[in-house]
């Protein structure tokens, strides 16, 4: 997720689950400091798939 705030770093997570159908949000996210939380992306998020 990119900041919305000035100073504020942007989050990198892993998505764990899809709860949307055909593979739309929400999703469960895992960030790189441990927490987990259910998203629903909206402009300040990117999601990419992992590279092979």
């Amino acid at each position: 997720m990119h900041s919305a705030t000035t100073g504020r770093p942007e989050q990198v997570g892993e998505v764990t689950e899809v709860h949307g159908a055909d593979g739309a949000p929400p999703y469960q996210v895992r960030f790189d400091d441990g927490h987990e939380a259910l998203m629903f992306p909206g402009v300040d998020c990117s999601v990419e798939h992992a590279a092979n």
